[in-house]
């Protein structure tokens, strides 16, 4: 795979570090996860990865730390700005004992500015990014998904930056850190957002504009069977055809024309079929109009059976696949792998980093680790 051979050290927090770890292990890296001595809150993306359970208030646990990253190719940081540096894992101290290292910081607001100590979610880095005001329709409350800073301006984008570090590192042959912020990237994820604002496209406020709900042509819609359907029919070609499928003349609901009259229409017409029934008359024809599908059958679709693209694990859900997909070294999901225990690979690890027997029961008796005991070591 694409990452074969890269080492990665994450210090584990919450969803957006991990998801950034396991999209370098889908491509091959070797991620290694060090857990605090408690079990994590919730913790579904450490599959594939190894963990190792240190007490990092212990001077034995950081040193242990600096031992893994001395030989590692990247360190990903996902405490709030400072931590690090406060438990003698700063980028300066760890790049002096490994110069090639990367060193990815990924935080709510970046490691320096006004906010960068404060407490926030995907809810506030959104909210600061400028984003969350246009998830809105008219007057009503902005409504947030926990995706958009946490995952694609989070956890996407670092291992973005990893990437082009890792590049960068095969001309220097040096290390550097990464400052990846999740309101920052939030905001650079809905760049054509900000760059398209003087367009035709957006006249009026959120929810009056024509890709955010204020077309009648780009929405979804209620089924009688309780599902809906998405509508995206932008071009007039589209709209032609999505006229012939709903059985409606052209004359009496020409495209932008009386929109909140052929809205009502539209709402009337898709609540008289049932998801399958409308996917049945949208097979053949192109309109851009499609089912909106749910995590428990989203794998079962034809799209989706013809590509492979999900699986279900163990516990019977449905997982994506990696994307991109790469023609020659293409990834694999981590999460065809077991969940690992707390601390489940601590003794072989420690033994890889050339600690003695009686060092690590010493490591263990002293309470600076936690291992899943064996019979031999």
């Amino acid at each position: 795979m694409s990452l074969k051979g890269i080492k990665v050290v994450e210090m584990m927090g919450l969803a957006p570090g991990p998801f950034c770890g396991a999209i370098l292990a889908d491509f091959g890296a070797t991620v290694t996860v060090v857990q605090k001595l408690e079990p994590a809150f919730v913790d579904v993306m450490s599959n594939g990865k190894r963990v190792i359970s240190i007490n990092l208030k212990s001077k034995s646990g950081i040193e242990i730390v600096k031992k893994m990253c001395s030989t590692s190719d990247v360190l990903l940081d996902t405490y709030r700005p400072g931590v690090m540096e406060k438990l003698g894992l700063g980028p300066k101290t760890m790049l002096q004992e490994n110069s090639r290292l990367i060193y990815a910081r990924l935080s709510g607001y970046g490691q320096d500015g006004h906010y960068k100590s404060k407490a926030g979610h995907d809810i506030n880095y959104i909210a600061m990014s400028g984003v969350l005001h246009m998830l809105r329709k008219n007057d009503d409350i902005p409504t947030p998904v926990n995706f958009a800073a946490d995952f694609a301006g989070g956890s996407v984008l670092c291992a973005l930056g990893i990437i082009l570090a890792l590049y960068e590192r095969t001309q220097s042959n040096l290390g550097q850190v990464i400052d990846a912020s999740m309101t920052e990237g939030a905001a650079y994820v809905a760049s054509w957002f900000f760059r398209s604002r003087n367009s035709f496209i957006w006249p009026d406020k959120p929810g009056k504009n024509m890709l955010d709900g204020g077309a009648p042509f780009y929405g979804s819609y209620l089924t009688k069977d309780g599902k809906f359907m998405a509508v995206g029919a932008l071009e007039p070609q589209f709209y032609l055809r999505l006229l012939k499928g709903l059985q409606l003349p052209e004359e009496e609901y020409a495209q932008g024309e009386n929109m909140e009259y052929t809205r009502k229409k539209f709402i009337e017409v898709f609540l008289t079929k049932t998801q399958k029934e409308w996917c049945k008359i949208f097979e053949n024809l192109d309109a851009c109009v499609t089912p909106v599908l749910d995590f428990q059958s989203v794998d079962q679709h034809e799209c989706h059976v013809s590509r492979n693209s999900f699986f279900r694990d163990d516990s019977n859900i449905v997982v994506p696949r990696p994307s991109p997909r790469l023609s020659r070294t293409p990834g694999k999901s981590c999460g065809q792998d077991r969940a690992p225990q707390l601390g489940q690979h601590t003794l072989e690890i420690l033994k890889e980093l050339g600690y003695s027997k009686l060092e690590i029961d010493e490591f263990i008796k002293t309470g600076s680790v936690h291992a899943v005991l064996k019979s031999n070591l």
